[in-house]
């Protein structure tokens, strides 16, 4: 993971917190949320205020997020929106929180001007202990105060200005008086600087949850599922109709078709279909050369087209379903008929332009490993737990094409991979070097 971190692909853009003051605060805030604190004096966090190095002071990455249901969040400045979310369980977390501060962004400048903000993501379930309680989130809501309270003694300082104005003998009522004054030194002038957050509620109706080794509900569609990357069968009986899981090809194949959520890459407009499935191939030759102990260190793409002549008859099925496509879009060849049997199918595909788009490039990745950028893009929890079992060589060709060929352009990359409005991209940059030494390598993909 050392690699990563270096290159900025893990742990990146990262908010420093580093003065006193800032410190002090998120103790606060973390005092209120856990009842507990930190004896450093400087880290890192994330959007929802997570630092990896804290997470290993106190031997636990889920200090924020409890159960993994109900992340709860530090706000110190609205500067968090850039950062990732590490750790995530739910793959509308970092969305829901953006959009708050977005949405609230000039009244938590305010805020964070004088106190941290501390929240949580409030579902209608404290636990998913058992997997038929994911389809109890129906709606997530966002609750939300400083550490002092602040939004809270405003809103009853409005009611007794109301109250003030509205009483005939209000002038007379001195501890009412007394009350506001002691109010309004807490909160400021709430009649000509307003401090509220919006009310809002998020629909959880299509989302990716890593509880029970991965699932995917889909709620909101004409044909709705449920698809596990494990075993079915250990999730039980589930209220959804259809509930497949990644041996399940078929059936998936079918759901996507049914809701028309995906669309093959040769004829997709808007994008280099061909170049695209060349760089899918070449991804497929990489995982086997790896297979085959082959030295990558230093590969170019010439290289690894060399590999592909060469050993062209102990290349598995995908590269050569690909290659099929590939001759009919340049060539004029035939037309490959690649049904969902094939090992090729999902690397064929890309998602429509639909609401769900997203959470079905999402799946598309996982169900089509071999293609790392993809993966990258669209999963990094998947990413990043397949590159600790990646052999040295090949963890050094990745690192080396994203930090060269992604991180040089990310928005074009994914305009030129996608098409019609790329997927929502987790922020990287680079993080402090000494990260590596704090937290340890695994410290973002603990399960």
């Amino acid at each position: 993971m050392h690699r990563l971190i270096k290159r900025g692909l893990m742990f990146g853009n990262l908010i420093e917190v580093a003065s006193p003051v800032l410190v002090e605060r998120y103790n606060r805030a973390l005092q209120h949320l856990t009842g507990k604190t930190t004896h450093l004096s400087d880290f890192h966090i994330d959007i929802s205020g997570f630092s990896p190095e804290i997470g290993d002071e106190l031997n636990d990455p889920l200090y924020l997020n409890h159960n993994g249901v109900n992340r709860q969040f530090i706000l110190l400045t609205t500067e968090q929106k850039t950062a990732p979310l590490l750790n995530a369980k739910f793959s509308t977390s970092r969305t829901i929180l953006k959009q708050f501060i977005d949405e609230n962004e000039a009244q938590l400048f305010a805020l964070t001007a004088r106190d941290a903000v501390a929240g949580e993501l409030v579902n209608s379930v404290f636990s998913v202990a058992e997997p038929v309680r994911l389809f109890d989130i129906r709606k997530v809501e966002i609750e939300a105060d400083t550490t002092t309270g602040t939004l809270r003694d405003a809103d009853e300082l409005a009611g007794l200005v109301d109250r003030f104005k509205g009483e005939e003998d209000a002038w007379y009522d001195d501890v009412l008086i007394a009350y506001m004054i002691t109010l309004a030194k807490r909160t400021g002038d709430v009649t000509r600087n307003p401090v509220r957050l919006k009310n809002m509620a998020f629909q959880q109706d299509n989302f990716w949850t890593a509880h029970f080794g991965g699932v995917y509900l889909f709620r909101g569609l004409d044909h709705p599922a449920a698809i596990a990357r494990l075993n079915k069968a250990a999730l039980g009986e589930l209220p959804i109709k259809y509930t497949f899981d990644f041996d399940d090809r078929n059936q998936i194949a079918k759901f996507f078709e049914f809701n028309d959520l995906v669309e093959p890459i040769v004829k997709a407009r808007g994008i280099d279909a061909s170049a695209i499935l060349r760089q899918k191939m070449d991804f497929i030759v990489v995982d086997a050369a790896q297979e085959a102990g082959v030295d990558l260190t230093g590969a170019t793409r010439r290289d690894i087209r060399a590999l592909a002549r060469n050993h062209a008859d102990h290349l598995p099925p995908e590269y050569h379903g690909l290659r099929a496509l590939v001759d009919w879009a340049d060539n004029d060849g035939p037309w490959p008929r690649i049904t969902s049997d094939h090992p090729a199918y999902f690397y064929s595909l890309r998602a429509t332009d639909t609401a769900a788009k997203d959470l079905v490039n999402m799946l598309l990745a996982e169900l089509a490993p071999k293609d790392i950028r993809q993966l990258f893009i669209c999963h990094k929890e998947a990413f990043y737990a397949a590159y600790k079992d990646w052999s040295e060589t090949k963890k050094s060709y990745v690192v080396d094409f994203l930090d060269r060929e992604y991180q040089a352009d990310k928005a074009g990359a994914r305009a030129a991979l996608f098409g019609h409005d790329a997927p929502m991209e987790e922020p990287v940059g680079r993080a402090k070097d000494d990260l590596i030494e704090r937290v340890g390598p695994w410290g973002a993909v603990r399960r």
